[in-house]
């Protein structure tokens, strides 16, 4: 039965946080597709001054912000706050990457004449948002869209539509007319109807695979709409010879179980060879007790906080039985403190003797161990996925990670830091189930302009040479 309104819950109390009727995807693209020729028209400069414009609004709302994320996140309130920092930097990143890769060129050409490359933006932009960063990754698309000159129709998650609400806020408040920029409140169904309509010229994604693929099965059959799609990882973080044992756990922990696990960069497999094993579990399963889980504005201020409801505690609650009942060992059992309240710990488990490892996004803070020879065997290891976003090497001489660069299948690859936290100075995604080589962040320019080549001349000039007869 359709849904008839969106209701989002604080996952850490349990307690309604906001409600709204649903979306019509009709309306939402026909004001936007209104709206475009006049935003396309815009000087660039004019599009850029009104981001800067939002990003003060942001600034100014800084704490509302911050308060919202927390809340309907269920994550701290300091991750929450470098959450809407990330948002307003965006902005400055986002105009320095349209300058840089879509900027003009002109030639000198024959009789007089140039020859020019401009860019052009695609149209109308579906956004669809995650509910990991419900404000800074559907930001990440919207910033660069908006300055290319496309109008988007954003729908937050389902399971952050207040985030998603606030941020679309914050570009009406900018000054930026709102059929340019709207959010399009709604579940599953809205966000299908929105990638499969016809006006829609570009849908820019981030989620699961499954979802994904799904996207990319639906727009198969129209070439000509541009697809960004960041899905995810089954990232490996790979741990050989270093005397740094204590810093190598903390970049696992770091890795593992920020923001709950619930990053598509977080480590889900720690490869370690045979003779760092002891001493790098050891160290892990050392740390895990003392990472401070709890509801966001706790005192003293917590790791993380929880996962985003209890349907996705127990599916990682599931996920920890099937691993120990298939041949893991468990070294630090994945607990749930509170069956009402999606608070679960930080696991650990060894699945070497696994005969069949799932290649699955577990989305949270469950961590698989994996005992290897060598740094060959590590990477072989590594590779055995059909996701390829992030990895790091720990430990290692140069020649080490040299090797270990040139052999991962990745498109985030790290030495000796976490496999997440990536700088949105840098190009962002992955390659097999992980994205479709359209990286986002630095990259975002990329997929929201078109290359256009131009051959001009003031007035109408030819000659030909041969081919035709003399009077």
């Amino acid at each position: 039965m359709p849904l008839s309104e969106i209701v989002s819950f604080e996952p850490a109390t349990g307690r309604e946080l906001f409600r709204s009727s649903i979306g019509d995807v009709d309306e939402a693209v026909a004001r936007a597709r209104e709206a475009f020729p006049g935003w396309a028209s815009r000087p660039v400069a004019n599009r850029m001054e009104l981001v800067r414009r939002f990003a003060n609004e942001v600034l100014a709302a800084t704490d509302e912000f911050a308060e919202l994320i927390a809340r309907e996140t269920g994550k701290p309130l300091w991750e929450a706050k470098t959450e809407v920092e990330a948002v307003i930097g965006k902005v400055e990143i986002s105009i320095n990457s349209y300058l840089e890769r879509t900027g003009q060129k002109k030639l000198d050409s024959a009789l007089g004449g140039s020859s020019a490359v401009r860019h052009k933006p695609h149209g109308i932009m579906a956004v669809l948002g995650p509910y990991n960063f419900p404000a800074h990754l559907p930001n990440g698309h919207i910033v660069p869209a908006l300055i290319a000159g496309n109008t988007v129709v954003f729908k937050p998650s389902e399971k952050t539509p207040a985030v998603g609400a606030l941020l679309v806020e914050c570009f009406h408040r900018a000054g930026i007319d709102k059929h340019v920029v709207q959010a399009l409140i709604g579940g599953p169904d809205e966000g299908k109807a929105l990638v499969a309509h016809p006006e829609v010229d570009g849908v820019l994604f981030t989620g699961s695979a499954q979802a994904g693929i799904a996207i990319n099965r639906k727009c198969a059959t129209n070439p000509g709409k541009i697809l960004a799609l960041e899905m995810g990882g089954n990232n490996p973080i790979v741990v050989m010879k270093t005397p740094k044992v204590e810093d190598a756990a903390l970049l696992i922990a770091r890795s593992a179980f920020t923001t709950a696990g619930q990053r598509c960069t977080a480590a889900r497999r720690l490869i370690v060879t045979e003779d760092m094993y002891d001493a790098t579990v050891q160290a892990v399963k050392d740390l895990i007790p003392k990472i401070i889980v709890d509801e966001p504005f706790a005192d003293p201020a917590p790791f993380m906080g929880c996962v985003i409801d209890n349907q996705a505690a127990d599916q990682l609650a599931e996920s920890f039985l099937y691993l120990l009942s298939n041949g893991g060992k468990a070294i630090r059992h994945l607990k749930r403190p509170q069956e009402d309240k999606p608070f679960v710990t930080p696991a650990l488990i060894d699945t070497t003797a696994m005969e069949e490892r799932p290649d699955v996004e577990l989305f949270g803070p469950l961590l698989q161990v994996i005992k290897v020879t060598d740094l060959d065997a590590a990477i072989a290891e590594a590779n055995n996925t059909r996701f390829g976003l992030s990895a790091s090497l720990i430990g290692g001489a140069p020649e080490d990670y040299n090797h270990f660069w040139a052999n991962i299948r990745a498109g985030i690859v790290n030495w000796n830091q976490p496999t997440n936290g990536a700088s949105s100075k840098q190009p962002f995604g992955g390659l097999g189930l992980s994205g479709n080589h359209r990286p986002a962040a630095y990259y975002a320019a990329d997929y929201c302009a078109y290359p256009v080549a131009s051959s001009e001349i003031g007035q109408p000039r030819a000659s030909m040479g041969v081919g035709f007869k003399t009077d």
